[in-house]
């Protein structure tokens, strides 16, 4: 199928989307239509029906598979043969100097060569022909009957007809001959083969053998043979002058007919008389005669391969054939076996009463036919679908279904207002307490919504990060504590290497609280783990 756009969904809705899909192939459902109307084909692989993403399509469609952008500028038309746009009186300066036309020169110029040109003599002016330039297509370039007129085949056909009346006329003539010959000489009985040749002399050669005409059943067709090409014959399925099965019924909501693979499942007469129809669907064929023996071995085949038995149907349809003769005769030994021991048990009511004879003759039952999936194929009318859960079904004191109320996007029930599925009815003192509940709950949030605008104003204060025994009440400055970090790592850099100190050197014995800060952070902590990662 043709999907608008490649979404999320449950395995619910995929499950239903895979038995829409196998129901439109197997012609049950209608065919899904596109935006134009028309009817998609569900055989339609979905690498093909998918449109791509950066289309945005919002409806199923193949249009991503045609061509949809058309250029303007192509045309289908030709060149307008010996077309004249003017006709000039004397020689134009320019112009052809054989013919005296503006269009082309000597040189290019189709007309005979004369001994003097139109330059000189001024006379005969050709008239200008008309100069076309098309801007073509792939198609329209290669196209070998661009430009064709159809019209002048009936010069074919006119030529063909004079070829037939003057065979007939030579063949009419040639008879008045014999005749005469034979009136002249006073014969009345001519020879049979004379008699053989004015047969064939009246023979019209257009007729057909009537013959060849009512064997309208009789295809002859070349079938290719593993000999390198035989002959064969192949005889038609259908008379050509029975009715066409999509033309049974045309009602609109009949059954369904698939123009690709020519298939119609259901019966497009289902209220016929069965014993005056000749179609009756193409389930009718498949659902009987050895189709449907041949389906009950494919699926025995699969079950059993399902419960751990090593057969397969294409692999070895032999073994699987013996195989599924095994089964049934087990089958049916067992059915009989566990019906002895039940009527045994229990006894048989059913030989011991039996059913009056015109009861069972008055009965008439219509016959009815399902598909593997359950679905009526013929017999009564299809009923209309139900839901799966129960309706109208109250439960844990309620009095209205589950989804009767809705608010903010939720469901609930109406009697009590609750959104939780399982939950006991608290009926309209519980309405009154939610309502409670829900006013407090804006109010707090108003208040503290009132309260995060007001913020009130704190002191930020820089804190000592090393040492315990640092006052609580002390404030760093941030420019001070650089400047201290700067000259800890210079003084380091130093005891590393006495030749980076200089010769005139100042101490200084005042000691801040910010230089004990930076000697604090830049002391080595041989308790510390990540001590090497520091410097």
């Amino acid at each position: 199928m043709a999907t608008a756009s490649v979404a999320f969904k449950s395995r619910e809705d995929h499950r239903k989307q895979i038995e829409l899909e196998e129901a439109r192939k197997a012609g049950l459902a209608p065919a899904e239509v596109d935006e134009d109307g028309k009817e998609i084909n569900p055989h339609i692989p979905q690498y093909m029906s998918s449109a791509p993403w950066y289309l945005n399509a919002e409806r199923p469609s193949l249009k991503h598979q045609r061509k949809w952008k058309s250029d303007p500028n192509y045309t289908k038309s030709w060149y307008d043969r010996g077309a004249k746009i003017f006709q000039a009186d004397k020689y134009r300066k320019g112009a052809c100097e054989n013919c005296g036309a503006m269009t082309h020169d000597a040189k290019s110029c189709m007309e005979r060569p004369r001994r003097v040109g139109a330059k000189w003599t001024n006379k005969h002016i050709a008239p200008d022909e008309k100069i076309e330039t098309f801007e073509l297509d792939y198609d329209g370039k290669r196209d070998r009957w661009n430009g064709y007129d159809a019209s002048t085949y009936a010069r074919v056909i006119e030529r063909y007809e004079a070829r037939d009346e003057a065979r007939k006329k030579y063949l009419k003539e040639q008879q008045l001959k014999k005749l005469e010959k034979s009136n002249q000489n006073g014969e009345e009985d001519a020879a049979s083969d004379e008699d053989e040749e004015e047969d064939d002399l009246r023979v019209d050669e257009a007729k057909v053998d009537e013959s060849k005409q009512m064997d309208f059943a009789k295809v002859e067709k070349r079938v290719r043979t593993t000999g390198g090409g035989s002959t064969g014959t192949v005889r038609n399925l259908r008379i050509r002058e029975d009715t066409a099965k999509y033309l049974l019924n045309l009602e609109v909501n009949s059954a369904h007919y698939d123009p690709k693979t020519r298939s119609m499942r259901e019966d497009p007469l289902p209220d016929a008389d069965p014993n005056e129809k000749f179609y009756g669907g193409d389930n009718q064929y498949r659902n009987s005669g050895q189709a449907l023996e041949f389906k009950e071995l494919n699926i025995h085949a699969w079950e059993a391969f399902d419960k751990g038995q090593d057969v397969h149907m294409q692999a070895a349809p032999s073994q699987a054939e013996l195989l599924y003769k095994n089964f049934k005769v087990m089958k049916e030994k067992l059915k009989s076996q566990t019906k002895d021991t039940i009527v045994e048990k229990y006894g048989n009511a059913a030989d011991e009463d039996k059913l009056p004879r015109e009861l069972l003759l008055g009965q008439s039952e219509r016959q009815v036919e399902y598909d593997r999936a359950g679905r009526i194929i013929k017999g009564q009318e299809a009923a209309l679908p139900r839901s799966k859960y129960e309706e109208d079904v109250y439960i844990n004191n309620h009095t209205t279904v589950w989804g009767s109320w809705w608010r903010d996007h939720q469901w609930g029930y109406k009697c009590c207002k609750q959104t939780i599925r399982n939950s006991y009815c608290t009926g309209a003192a519980g309405i009154e307490a939610a309502e409670a509940a829900s006013d407090l709950m804006k109010a707090n949030i108003a208040r503290k919504e009132a309260a995060a605008e007001d913020p009130t104003p704190t002191e930020e204060k820089k804190l000592a990060t090393w040492g315990t025994d640092v006052p609580d009440d002390i404030v760093l400055d941030d420019k001070l504590l650089a400047e201290a970090l700067k000259k800890e790592d210079q003084r380091k850099r130093e005891e590393k290497d006495e030749r980076k100190r200089k010769y005139n050197v100042r101490w200084n014995d005042e000691v801040t609280a910010e230089d004990m800060e930076a000697y604090r952070m830049k002391r080595v902590h041989h308790d510390d783990p990540m001590k090497d990662f520091l410097h």
